[in-house]
């Protein structure tokens, strides 16, 4: 299959678009600020009181993905959450490698914070993604630090790729049978990555940070046979040795993407539940310190 073919399938949403939004007010379509141009992105508006915004990036290797394939995902956060829900579709490798979509992710989190401040002074950001998004939800969390911007209010990360070149071992436990194969992870490296010393950049491997202290509150959440299991679960730890307060949970018997089947996985709906639940907690608490 060609690149084409394959971002065409993979932007495919799993279930009817317009039967996701019903549950909540309005879905807008709009451009938001990248690095070098607008990018497409979609707010999901929940009904009643909004109590925040998720940033939101998509999963798909940096290399696949897009609003498409992840609306009901936003719509299910949306509604769990109370809080606005923007969806943005970065660059996408190989025409962009690394580091474009980190830069296009630090750019709309500088204009989203740019707007909240201009319009919605009280409101509150928790970034969010999946896999390839969690990355890049991470390392704007360490942005954000050394920002020092008080605008943060935590990180919520669905299996997320954050050792680069150190292969942690369930990268070799779950390396074949598990859908994220050893052979795809190489793929979507070399498409995404032009130099072996960007493998070891932060800004693609957050978990190779020495200092986790003063990051934003972390929600994590991992696949039992993921080859990125134990990436999201070392990063929870290094958080919590830090004295980030850290909300971990891995659903048993999953793999990775299982998000993008919640349509019939009960465990996936369980997990978007929770997740949106967690993060109205910490905005709540973010409203009244």
């Amino acid at each position: 299959m060609d690149l084409l073919a394959l971002r065409k399938v993979m932007d495919t949403p799993s279930f009817p678009q317009k039967f996701s939004q019903m549950q909540i007010r309005r879905v807008v379509s709009l451009h938001v600020a990248g690095a070098v141009d607008k990018r497409p992105a979609r707010l999901y508006i929940p009904y009643g009181k909004v109590r925040g915004v998720i940033l939101f990036f998509h999963g798909g290797g940096f290399v696949h993905g897009g609003l498409n394939a992840y609306h009901g995902i936003c719509c299910r956060l949306a509604l769990s959450s109370h809080a606005a829900v923007l969806s943005v579709d970065y660059r996408l490798a190989p025409e962009h490698p690394f580091p474009a979509a980190v830069e296009d992710a630090e750019q709309v989190w500088v204009w989203l914070c740019h707007v909240l401040q201009q319009r919605f002074p009280n409101q509150k950001v928790v970034v969010a993604g999946d896999s390839a998004g969690a990355n890049l939800a991470a390392v704007i969390a360490f942005k954000a630090r050394h920002a020092k911007s008080d605008q943060l209010a935590g990180q919520l990360l669905f299996y997320p790729t954050l050792s680069g070149a150190y292969a942690l071992p369930s990268r070799f436990q779950y390396a074949e049978n598990y859908m994220l194969t050893k052979r795809l992870m190489e793929w979507y490296g070399k498409m995404y990555l032009t130099e072996e010393s960007c493998f070891e950049n932060v800004d693609f491997a957050p978990l190779l940070h020495t200092d986790f202290s003063g990051l934003a509150p972390a929600i994590i959440i991992t696949a039992q046979f993921d080859p990125l299991y134990d990436e999201g679960r070392y990063y929870a730890a290094a958080l919590h040795k830090a004295g980030v307060k850290v909300w971990y949970r891995c659903y048993g018997g999953t793999i990775h993407g299982f998000l993008n089947f919640y349509v019939f996985m009960p465990k996936a709906k369980k997990a978007l539940s929770y997740a949106g639940q967690t993060v109205r907690n910490l905005l709540e608490a973010a409203d009244h310190p």
